[in-house]
């Protein structure tokens, strides 16, 4: 999708839609990006700049038609850690870093691997983020004091039941009336935002009822600048971004999965589809100049987006509106924002919090009571108990573990032969029992990937289903659809113990990618271009156009004969065989 692609069929009618749909998004997200910024540890300020900066620009420069970005309560853990541990300044740096990564993964073309981490994962560490962000706020809404902050939930959590005692009631009731307000009034005014109107609302109770008796963003943090911050490159040192490194890799990889699994949302609502890398070159290059004026770290905002597509939106130029919605009330309107009670935001954050928690997909992973509940359980726990980084490691280390051992029981390997009673004269397993086989072709239906965590399987298999020296190995490989190196090695041992003793080794029915790996490594042509056939049947018959049928004369099994009369329509096989008895 080119980026004008985005505009096509663009009228004035659909500016309207953008317009509408751009203001209404726009009062949404403003009382969010200060949420967002207090919560993860800066100015509110700061998130006002990247809800305004970034927010253009991923409407812009991104991938998907209706994406709206701006800080997000995702990053809220991370953003508060890496502001505790190295400050606001290197905040700053490490999400100019983490833009130049996102660029780098959309042009390496890198989009798509997302997909790949298991859901169990996602949903486990989105819903560990919730749990943070929900209990982060019990301050502001109990209105406790003195508290010290903590990188870590278990000192947080110690921090508030000690100060337990200095609960405030007007900050609990100004964070009531705000609740209450969020939640009624989608239900009498549905087109109206509800947290906006519990914010004002709740603002103007405290200001008129009870001034001074709740904290509010003023007395916290001071006045909001009605301005944007001067455009400013943060001071670079080799030292400063090797330090810096590991906070910017989560950032980015981060962001790019919230970002994706926006847009994946955005697609299912709407008829478009978004290009991936080019929204991770979108998400780059505005974490990239965001830092630049003062802005955290920026992602795809999937509450944003779903609302920017009901209220009508028509193109990215919703979201360049609702950039400019913000920017428009912080110039004119940002001195009012001094008087909000910290008290009223946190039941904004608290509900951004239930609403990312994916309650009921993490209660239904859990019912399944499969190793998917084990890996959502343990990345959840680790995201709450450590940090978000270790427990994606973690999570996606235990995933690759736990699916590498399901899959190692799917590899069968089964020796047959062809039944008489099957049209077409099917190859089966239950045609091999005692007493009945061919000591001079032995056939082996292999089924399932032939991978790293079962190889093994197929060598002890083969090798040790063969209690004579057959003078042909037939391999039916129809139902093999992946093989890596190692299960190659290990056919290649085969191949090379059955070659050794003179024997011939035939392959049927090879699918395309372990037919281009045989290729690649040589042994499909160690084994021979004349040995690989399309179809089972054709294999039989060139097997038993190779064997000596005179060593048939005398042989105690009865299956060799069968399979030649099975695979030999034509009589040709059997004249042969009756020429040899009779001389």
């Amino acid at each position: 999708m080119q980026w004008t692609g985005r505009f096509e069929g663009y009228r004035m009618k659909s500016f309207r839609r953008d317009c509408v749909s751009g203001l209404i998004v726009g009062i949404i997200a403003l009382p969010l990006g200060m949420a967002f910024a207090i919560a993860s540890g800066v100015k509110p300020e700061y998130g006002i700049y990247t809800t305004i900066v970034a927010g253009v620009l991923i409407s812009l420069c991104g991938g998907s038609r209706y994406q709206i970005g701006g800080p997000t309560g995702a990053f809220i853990p991370i953003l508060f850690a890496i502001v505790m541990q190295y400050g606001y300044e290197n905040l700053l740096i490490a999400g100019l870093m983490a833009g130049v990564m996102l660029v780098l993964m959309g042009i390496f073309r890198l989009g798509t691997l997302i997909k790949y981490i298991p859901r169990p994962v996602t949903i486990g560490f989105t819903a560990g983020i919730a749990v943070i962000i929900f209990s982060g706020q019990i301050v502001n809404f109990l209105g406790l004091r003195d508290i010290q902050k903590h990188e870590d939930f278990l000192s947080n959590m110690k921090e508030i039941i000690i100060h337990f005692p200095t609960i405030n009631v007007y900050s609990i009731l100004t964070a009531c009336i705000c609740l209450s307000l969020i939640l009624l009034t989608p239900r009498i005014l549905p087109k109206v935002p509800g947290s906006l109107i519990g914010l004002v609302l709740s603002s103007l109770v405290a200001v008129l009822l009870f001034e001074e008796k709740v904290a509010t963003i003023g007395s916290t943090f001071g006045a909001i600048p009605s301005t944007l911050p001067s455009f400013r490159i943060p001071e670079l040192t080799l030292e400063r971004i090797q330090s810096l490194l590991s906070p910017a890799i989560v950032i980015a990889l981060l962001g790019s999965i919230e970002s994706l699994l926006s847009a994946v949302v955005a697609d299912g609502m709407t008829s478009h589809r978004h290009n991936s890398n080019r929204e991770l070159i979108g998400q780059g290059i505005a974490n990239m100049i965001t830092p630049l004026f003062g802005g955290i770290p920026a992602t795809g905002a999937i509450a944003r987006t779903a609302t920017n597509i009901r209220s009508g939106a028509v193109s990215p130029m919703s979201g360049v509106i609702h950039g400019m919605v913000v920017l428009l009330v912080l110039l004119l309107f940002a001195p009012y924002a001094s008087h909000i009670p910290l008290a009223s935001m946190a039941p904004i954050l608290m509900l951004v919090a239930w609403n990312m928690s994916e309650r009921k997909e993490f209660a239904h992973i859990l019912k399944t009571r499969t190793s998917d509940s084990v890996v959502l359980l343990i990345t959840f726990l680790l995201t709450i108990l450590t940090d978000l980084t270790f427990a994606v490691e973690i999570g996606l280390v235990l995933s690759v573990l736990l699916f590498v051992k399901r899959m190692s029981g799917t590899l069968q390997v089964a020796k047959a032969l062809p039944d008489p009673s099957q049209k077409h004269q099917k190859v089966m397993s239950h045609m091999v029992y005692e007493g009945h086989d061919c000591p001079q072709i032995s056939i082996f239906t292999i089924e399932g990937p032939i991978f790293f965590g079962d190889a093994s399987m197929l060598e002890k298999s083969i090798l040790g289903k063969m209690s004579h020296k057959p003078s042909i190995l037939l391999l039916r490989m129809g139902n093999v659809p992946f093989m890596d190196t190692t299960g190659e090695a290990n056919l290649a041992s085969v191949v090379r113990h059955f070659q050794k003793q003179g024997g011939t080794v035939i392959l049927s029915e090879l699918q395309a990618q372990p037919k281009e790996l045989l290729q690649r490594t040589g042994l499909y042509q160690m084994i021979g271009e004349a040995h690989h056939f399309t179809n089972t049947g054709e294999a039989i018959d060139y097997a038993l156009s190779d064997v000596d049928l005179t060593k048939c004369l005398g042989c105690k099994h009865l299956a060799f004969r069968e399979c030649v009369a099975l695979s030999d329509p034509q009589g040709k096989h059997a004249q042969s065989l009756a020429v040899q008895q009779r001389e």
